[in-house]
C-alpha cells in the first residue's frame, strides 16, 4: 500500500478542511480505515506500506519517485521476502472498504495470474494482484483500468473496494456506503467545529 507524505497527499481534499492540520487528520483517517480493513481481511498475510519520504510511517522507503515505481519496489521486496505468496497493490484511499469485500475479491484473484479492480468510474484502478508465478506490473494513473485490463483479468468487487477518494464528491459517495470509524470520527469532529465557528460568528 503506497503512503504519500503530506502536504501533497490528497491535495484535492484540502478544501474540505479548515487548515493543514485538519487535512492531515482526514488523510490519516482514510489511510487508517483502509489499512484496518486490509489487515483484517481473510487471506491477507501482511500489509507492507511503501513510503515516499521518511516523514510518513512506512515499512519500506521507495528509492525512485512515482506511484508505479513505489508499487513495483514493494512487489519486488515482497517476492524476495515471501516468495510463496501472491502480491496485491492496494490504494490507500478506500475509507468504505470492508475486510469481507477485500477477502472475497482476493479469493477470486487467486485463480488468475494477474488481475485488477476498476474504480467506481470504471477508468481507474484500486487493486492489482499477481500470483506467485506472475510479476506485478503496476500502471496506475489516469486511464489505468484500460492499461491493466490489457494484461490482467477484471475482478468483481464490492462498492467499498471500488470507491477511492480523490475529491469531495468521492468522499460523499464513500459516506453513503459507510466509511470506517477513523474517517467518520474525523468528519464528525470537523462538522462540529464548523457548527461551533458558525454559532460564534
Amino acid at each position: 500500500m503506497p503512503v504519500k507524505a503530506l502536504p501533497g497527499a490528497k491535495s484535492r481534499l484540502a478544501g474540505l478542511s479548515s487548515d493543514a492540520q485538519a487535512h492531515a487528520r482526514l488523510v490519516h483517517a482514510i489511510r487508517g480505515d483502509t489499512l484496518r480493513a486490509a489487515r483484517e481481511a481473510s487471506g491477507v498475510a501482511r500489509v507492507v506500506r511503501i513510503g515516499d519520504t521518511d516523514d510518513v510511517e512506512h515499512d519500506l522507503l521507495q528509492q525512485r519517485p512515482g506511484l508505479n515505481e513505489a508499487l513495483a519496489e514493494g512487489a519486488r521486496y515482497a517476492v524476495a521476502q515471501w516468495p510463496g505468496d501472491g502480491v496485491a497493490a492496494l490504494v490507500g484511499d478506500l475509507p468504505a472498504l470492508t475486510a469481507i469485500e477485500l477477502a472475497r475479491t482476493l479469493t477470486v484473484a487467486a485463480h488468475h495470474e494477474t488481475a485488477f479492480v476498476a474504480d467506481a468510474t470504471g477508468t481507474g484502478t484500486t487493486l492489482l494482484t499477481a500470483r506467485p508465478s506472475a510479476r506485478l506490473d503496476p500502471r496506475f494513473g489516469p486511464g489505468s483500468a484500460a492499461r491493466h485490463g490489457a494484461r490482467a483479468a477484471a475482478l468483481p468487487a464490492g462498492p467499498g473496494l471500488r470507491q477511492d477518494v480523490d475529491t469531495a464528491d468521492d468522499l460523499r459517495a464513500a459516506l453513503l456506503l459507510g466509511v470506517g470509524p477513523n474517517t467518520l470520527a474525523v468528519l464528525a469532529g470537523q462538522q462540529s467545529s464548523a457548527v461551533y465557528r458558525h454559532g460564534a460568528s
